[in-house]
């Protein structure tokens, strides 16, 4: 029998993952507030409902929401208030892992399955169903969901419980966040140095100072390309809930922290929308500088 996935949340992210479940031959049904993404969806062969209909008809939930306001909403007020019993919701946006515990806990007097499953690889993963996923929650729902996952995703891992995931997705953001910003003083310094980027670039990246980031982030800033695969605004949450979580934990994190102003000066300075490899212009604006090629 063909399993139902109910997908909410249809922004950068989670319309070529809700595009991937249908080609994978789920029956896949679809809301957003956006009604272009919507019947983009259902000409390739979605269907178009509400959240609380699908709670109540399907086997699987995807939420890939934008902010813990609009996640908490639809799942008090549309996904616990209808589910069937034995329904799986897989939470997938970046979330505290405060918020993961809580929404798994409310799940489970409710009947229902909670996984936080946060997922890297930006918009190009996303695209051609290669995302990494960070699973937090019980290993029977993990089971139950991996061919959900296999659809959108390559490297799924169960971390442990509700909460993980999103504990995990903090510190990948850590990671990908510090590195675009040291790739970022670095390209200005060797701008400012009057440096080809291009061959700086092609010289570096076979070295210890390779990365996928590096790989996928310097094309983009060489070409002043800042359409947003992984906004701002979104990691300027992510980054608030890192030093929320790290406070909690009483872990310090300097460089986290420093990188968490750089992402509002920069929401300050009207480039919320850009992607985050526009951190670049942050530094540019300090050193006076462009980079580009």
């Amino acid at each position: 029998m063909t399993q139902k996935i109910g997908f909410v949340g249809l922004g950068i992210m989670g319309k070529p993952m809700a595009k991937n479940l249908i080609q994978a031959d789920f029956e896949v049904s679809v809301f957003d507030l956006n009604e272009i993404a919507v019947n983009d969806l259902v000409a390739q062969g979605a269907k178009k409902n509400t959240v609380g209909a699908m709670a109540q008809t399907v086997d699987f939930i995807i939420t890939m929401l934008p902010t813990m306001a609009s996640i908490k909403e639809t799942f008090e007020q549309h996904i616990f208030k209808n589910a069937s019993n034995g329904l799986v919701v897989i939470n997938m946006s970046s979330i505290g892992p405060s918020d993961a515990i809580a929404l798994a806990e409310k799940g489970k007097k409710m009947g229902v399955k909670v996984l936080d499953a946060p997922v890297s690889g930006g918009e190009p993963k996303a695209i051609d169903g290669t995302l990494s996923i960070m699973v937090g929650g019980e290993e029977n729902a993990f089971n139950k969901s991996l061919s959900v996952f296999q659809a959108i995703g390559q490297d799924i891992v169960l971390l442990g419980s509700a909460g993980s995931g999103s504990v995990v997705k903090l510190a990948n953001q850590i990671i990908v966040n510090l590195n675009i910003a040291a790739v970022s003083e670095a390209l200005v310094l060797a701008a400012k140095a009057n440096i080809d980027l291009d061959k700086m670039y092609h010289a570096i990246r076979g070295g210890l100072a390779g990365s996928v980031v590096l790989d996928a982030k310097v094309p983009l800033i060489l070409d002043r390309n800042f359409k947003p695969g992984g906004a701002i605004s979104i990691n300027l949450k992510d980054l608030t809930n890192v030093m929320e979580t790290a406070h909690d934990l009483d872990v310090p994190l300097p460089m986290s922290s420093q990188l968490l102003e750089i992402f509002h000066a920069l929401k300050a300075d009207g480039k919320a929308t850009d992607d985050h490899c526009g951190i670049v212009q942050y530094y540019e604006k300090l050193a006076n500088i462009t980079v580009s090629r």
